[in-house]
């Protein structure tokens, strides 16, 4: 007799806490094999293709595409040992709530034996186990996790919900990070409305709550009312009144004065909300501060064309700009490190992982080379050039969007002359290029017209001064202008 499975989201690495559905990849009644990909969903990071540790027939699939899921949350169950499509009680999409119903009502998926393990049953009952590594399964036949079964319709009382239980009980969060975040902006998590399965309280609902107090409190100094609020133009024609539902006791409704229209909401969920995290705590903890000096590009510009042609592979001009950051480093690294907040420690790094930022469908993304103090023109332009692909793509792995020291921002090419940028936290430093453009310039005693570029290096006060930033800077200024200095670095 097949054994229902549940597979839930596992812990997909890099502290991620959810994950958006983006495509099921699976139907409900389809055959699955052991680690067979079955649902693609968004994290803060990258697009990632979920296999399942279970081999058998789907018979349910939690979330529809575009919802948010928590780790640990249903994506699945699968009847293993089972090769026939699954019969009509098995049922089509389903929210976790259905899911996982009165299990002695048999209206929820069948609880799996205590001593069974984590992989598919084999004749004799041995477990096989997934091949993947995803924490919570491993490879290896493991005890199954317990579930709580509730009591049948008319069988007693029913289980209150984490909701319900939040009022008198643990309150309803699955992440330290949540309780973290709540901590940081002094909310309490009773007063929050979980949006997850059975009331999980989620990051999202965390900040929204924060944004609504925010906006809350920017109403009441504006107008000088406290209070709960009725608001008037929100939507409509100017004039019209509404009201704005609340979470939490501390939540207050911003009026919008004789505004027309109804306004767009739009949610910092995935990638877009990762970067808005990091822009947020590189402004809140890193002390920054910018300088900036114009170059003559011409030479740099010149010396690419010699190089490109000789034959052979192309070099990029980003590489170039890259390859000069890592020389730069090599003379100042200082600004290959980072802070260790708890320890209160500058950390300098041994070798360069150069994030660079690449502008996707998706948004923002920074890939990172690996090891980019070690690679040449060559080798930049080829790995910057396969990281943006994969960027484009939407199939950058974790470990290609992390741990980067050191990031180049080349936002020249949206023919931007200058900019201040904002460090990528927990980074020191990023050096931003504007756009190389024809400028007067005295060259060499005379008035000429030059290939100019601005550049400007934002970094951390904490890790180096202005005398040791302003020579990282020259020293990129002039390779910018004499390429042949970075022969003395070689």
């Amino acid at each position: 007799m097949p054994v229902v499975r549940e597979f839930t989201l596992p812990d997909l690495g890099e502290g991620l806490t959810e994950a958006t559905v983006v495509r099921w990849l699976v139907e409900v009644g389809e055959v699955v094999a052991v680690d067979q990909p079955v649902v693609e969903v968004e994290t803060a990071k990258a697009l990632v293709d979920v296999p399942c540790p279970y081999g058998g027939v789907v018979t349910a699939r939690f979330g529809d595409e575009g919802a948010e899921l928590p780790v640990g949350s249903p994506l699945l169950t699968v009847a293993v040992g089972s090769t026939a499509p699954a019969g009509p009680g098995a049922g089509g999409d389903r929210t976790p709530e259905e899911g996982m119903g009165d299990a002695g009502a048999g209206t929820g998926p069948t609880a799996p034996d205590a001593a069974s393990g984590s992989g598919t049953e084999k004749p004799g009952g041995a477990a096989e186990g997934s091949g993947n590594v995803l924490v919570g399964y491993g490879t290896s036949a493991a005890a199954a996790r317990r579930r709580r079964v509730r009591p049948a319709a008319g069988a007693g009382a029913a289980a209150p919900t984490r909701a319900q239980a939040a009022e008198e009980g643990p309150v309803p969060v699955m992440s330290p990070l949540v309780r973290r975040l709540a901590r940081e902006h002094g909310l309490d998590l009773r007063e929050i409305r979980g949006s997850g399965p059975e009331g999980l309280i989620l990051r999202t609902d965390v900040e929204r709550a924060v944004r609504e107090r925010s906006a809350a409190e920017a109403g009441a100094g504006a107008s000088g009312v406290t209070g709960t609020s009725r608001v008037t133009g929100v939507t409509g024609a100017p004039g019209a009144a509404g009201t704005y539902g609340t979470t939490g006791a501390r939540s207050r409704a911003l009026a919008y004065e004789g505004l027309p229209g109804e306004a767009e909401r739009i949610p910092l969920r995935g990638m877009r909300g990762a970067a808005a995290e990091k822009f947020r705590r590189s402004r809140q903890e890193i002390p920054d501060a910018t300088c900036w000096v114009d170059a003559d590009a011409t030479e740099l510009l010149a010396a690419r064309r010699e190089m490109n042609a000789v034959g052979g592979a192309k070099v990029s001009l980003l590489a170039l700009l890259a390859r000069i950051c890592t020389a730069a480093l090599a003379r100042y690294p200082q600004l290959n490190a980072t802070v260790d907040m708890a320890a209160n420690e500058i950390v300098r790094l041994p070798a360069v992982h150069l994030g660079f930022a690449a502008q996707t469908d998706r948004g923002l993304v920074v890939p990172v080379v690996r090891d980019a103090h070690r690679r040449t023109a060559e080798g930049l332009t080829a790995e910057m050039a396969r990281l943006t692909e994969a960027a484009r793509t939407g199939s950058l792995g974790l470990a290609e969007l992390t741990h980067g020291t050191f990031t180049l921002n080349n936002y020249g090419v949206f023919g931007v002359d200058g900019s201040t940028p904002i460090i990528n936290h927990p980074e020191a430093a990023m050096l931003g290029v504007g756009r190389i453009a024809a400028k007067p310039w005295v060259h060499e005693g005379q008035l000429a017209v030059r290939q100019v570029v601005q550049l400007s290096l934002t970094f951390d006060h904490r890790v180096c001064d202005g005398g040791t930033a302003g020579g990282f800077l020259r020293f990129v200024a002039d390779c910018v202008e004499r390429p042949a200095v970075l022969l003395r670095t070689v």
